[in-house]
Order: structure tokens, then C-alpha cells, then sequence
């Protein structure tokens, strides 16, 4: 099994991660654009569900032994070519000419639950699985990309809760905070809530992508120029 793979199902095409955990390094970041590429070069897809094929989780952030490895190893190229590919993830997501609706179906902690933002709306089941920001405790800041999308995604009061607390939230919380578009049952029902969702837009393409690069023009910019500055000097982390 693919680390990404995707079908169709009618017009709605649903990406699934499929690495257990799904935590994310170069080899996810590559998997995840090629696939992506695949989708929108597919001009039948009308919308995206991006989900995962793990019983408990959506996806646990960015792989930190995968990581700690490539910093001893002194494997700078690699860790540059992870960092700049996260972004080009999640430009693509950012920028893609259909919707993209995160199903999250398990846990999604810091680089997963920031993958989910980087979606235009998100449902979650209820019955299980946490969403958190657990960087504020792991000595690792945000990027100045990541402030701009995240903002976009949640309320601003909500987002300096999870960010400077770093506790676990439920789909409840999210969604009646206004995060989610829903807070489904179970996993059966997730699917059923953001297939159906999807299935709603017959937006045309050339509309709805000029939308979104308007939209989201002042984030593009962010992450071009400002991330990078982080991505050279490999400044990723605080140490105390």
C-alpha cells in the first residue's frame, strides 16, 4: 500500500494517507504532491476529501525520529527538501481550483492538525480522536505561513487557546466553535458527511481557484518570503 493513494467516487476524489500514524518527512511530503497532481489533473474531480486509512489517527505531525536522524546525520539537503516540500503541500491545498475538505477520523497533532487547516473546511468524528497543538511543548514555533493559514481556519481566540496551551481538543469543542463544519458520530457518518458536503459543489474551476488565490494571496506571499528565512538557517526549533 501506497504511502498516498486516492479513488474516485463519482466526481469527489478521496485522498486517503495511509502510513499508520502518518507522520510526515520528505517521503510523505512526496507522496502526498504527487498525488495531489494526480487529483487536479483529473478534470472530472469537482472536490477533494483528504482522510486517513489509520483506525486512530489522521495524521501525528512531522516525523521527529525520522527528523533527529537527518539533524545527526548532518543531512541538511534532506531536511530543506522536507520543509520547503510541507509548504508546497500545503500551497497546493491552499491554491487547489476545487474544495478540499479534510475528513479527520483519528488524531491530528501539530504538522496533522495544521495539515487539516491548510483544507478549505473540515469535519471530524466524535467518538474518537484528539486535535492539539502540542509545539508550544515540544520547542518547536510556528511558521510565519502557518500563523497566516491557521488564522483563516479557526476563530483567532480559539487559535491562541490550542497554540499557547497545547492542550487536546474534541470534535465537539471544534465544532461548536465554529472550526468544523460538523462533529459526525462515528467514522461511518464522517464519511457519509463529507462525501455528501462534496458532492454539493459543481463549482467551475477557473471561478473557484481565482477565489482562492485572491483569498489566500496574502499567505502565498508569507510563506515565499518569510518561511524560507527559517527553511536556510535550519530554525525550526527553540531550545529552551
Amino acid at each position: 500500500m501506497s504511502i498516498v493513494e486516492w479513488k474516485k467516487d463519482d466526481k469527489v476524489a478521496i485522498v486517503s494517507m495511509n502510513n499508520g500514524a502518518n507522520r510526515q518527512n520528505l517521503a510523505f511530503a512526496q507522496a502526498m504532491l504527487a498525488v495531489f497532481d494526480e487529483v487536479l489533473a483529473d478534470k472530472e474531480v469537482m472536490a477533494v476529501v483528504l482522510t486517513s486509512s489509520d483506525e486512530k489517527n489522521f495524521s501525528q505531525g512531522v516525523d521527529v525520529e525520522w527528523l533527529t536522524q537527518r539533524f545527526q546525520a548532518g543531512d541538511s539537503a534532506s531536511i530543506k527538501a522536507f520543509l520547503y516540500g510541507m509548504n508546497d503541500v500545503f500551497k497546493k491545498l491552499l491554491l487547489a481550483p476545487v474544495p478540499v475538505i479534510a475528513a479527520i477520523n483519528g488524531h491530528a497533532f501539530g504538522n496533522g492538525a495544521i495539515l487539516s487547516c491548510a483544507c478549505d473546511f473540515r469535519f471530524m468524528r466524535s467518538d474518537k480522536g484528539f486535535f492539539c497543538f502540542p509545539e508550544v511543548d515540544l520547542g518547536i514555533p510556528f511558521l510565519p505561513g502557518m500563523i497566516a493559514f491557521v488564522k483563516k481556519a479557526m476563530p483567532y481566540y480559539l487559535y491562541n487557546d490550542l497554540k499557547l496551551t497545547g492542550r487536546r481538543a474534541g470534535a465537539i469543542e471544534l465544532a461548536d466553535k465554529h472550526f468544523l463544519e460538523k462533529a459526525s458520530p462515528d467514522q461511518a457518518g464522517l464519511m457519509q458527511d463529507a462525501l455528501a458536503f462534496a458532492r454539493g459543489f459543481a463549482k467551475k474551476r477557473g471561478i473557484f481557484g481565482e477565489h482562492k488565490r485572491r483569498l489566500h494571496k496574502h499567505i502565498i506571499e508569507i510563506m515565499d518570503n518569510e518561511d524560507p528565512v527559517y527553511f536556510e538557517a535550519l530554525n525550526v526549533m527553540v531550545a529552551d
